[in-house]
């Protein structure tokens, strides 16, 4: 038996133990599988239900991407506007941000999902993610959120290989997550800057950038494509498009991060920061 039959095998029991099961579903590759991993192992499909949280935060096409999955396969989608752009802490974008915001939209999916008979929810946390900084994570465990993908073992490639031999179109699916990942801590998140942020990534995708970032810097917007993308973003013919379409959305400046793309660039400056918890 291989390591990852053996991981999916472990899934597999892990799920079957659940007499019910609320997924915290973002459209993303790794709530996907979990999700469509539930969906088979349910016989009462009624006990499964998928729950995702609509705010300015989450990128439209991902929550457009969840309810195009769950009403192919006939799975129960539950949408609650999330609420964590209403609290003071969350909008300071202290580096303690992304716990503050876990922890009220999973105390919002525990809640819908309480009031539908539903006691267990989990959210697609991987192995990989425990590698990273994700004080989110600590929201999670604090709330009793379960994590059946990071206790089967299975790392993010384990769960694109297996997503795709499902058949499951998101596999390749490049990494979003959520838009004010995109504003420097200490800067204010508004909607106004995650409306920019959102609309300028949507013409990177339009030019075929589809693993990209644009980060807000007040007037001047950073762009992030993978570094065997830059040569392609500038030439002449994309790159004028680019420049024209990010200041029509309100950028004075765009520059280029010629590093290359990277989810996790602005936890750089958490480094020196010993008193930011990661859990």
């Amino acid at each position: 038996m291989t390591n990852l039959i053996r991981k999916n095998k472990t899934l597999k029991s892990l799920l079957r133990n659940f007499d019910s099961l609320a997924v915290a579903f973002s459209g993303g590759v790794d709530s996907t599988f979990l999700l469509a991993r539930a969906y088979e192992m349910f016989q009462d499909k009624d006990k499964l239900i998928a729950i995702t949280a609509v705010s300015p935060i989450h990128p439209k096409t991902d929550v457009d991407t969840a309810k195009a999955f769950t009403k192919k396969f006939g799975i129960r989608h539950l949408l609650i506007h999330s609420t964590e752009m209403d609290f003071s802490e969350f909008v300071a974008n202290t580096p303690d941000r992304c716990y503050l915001c876990k922890k009220i939209i999973f105390n919002q999916i525990v809640s819908a999902a309480l009031t539908r008979g539903i006691k267990t929810v989990a959210h697609g946390i991987n192995v990989d993610d425990e590698k990273e900084f994700r004080p989110g994570m600590k929201a999670a465990r604090e709330i009793n959120i379960c994590a059946p993908l990071l206790d089967a073992g299975l790392a993010k490639n384990d769960i694109r290989m297996l997503s795709k031999e499902m058949g499951l179109s998101i596999w390749d699916k490049p990494a979003s997550g959520c838009l004010a990942t995109r504003i420097p801590y200490g800067e204010r998140v508004t909607q106004e800057k995650l409306n920019m942020i959102e609309a300028s990534e949507t013409v990177l995708a339009g030019q075929g950038f589809s693993h990209c970032r644009v980060r807000h810097y007040g007037e001047m917007a950073k762009v992030e494509v993978p570094a065997y993308d830059i040569d392609r973003l500038l030439s002449p013919s994309i790159r004028t498009v680019i420049i024209d379409a990010l200041k029509k959305i309100g950028f004075l400046y765009v520059t280029l991060d010629m590093e290359g793309y990277d989810s996790g660039r602005l936890n750089r400056s958490l480094i020196s920061k010993p008193d930011v918890s990661n859990p």
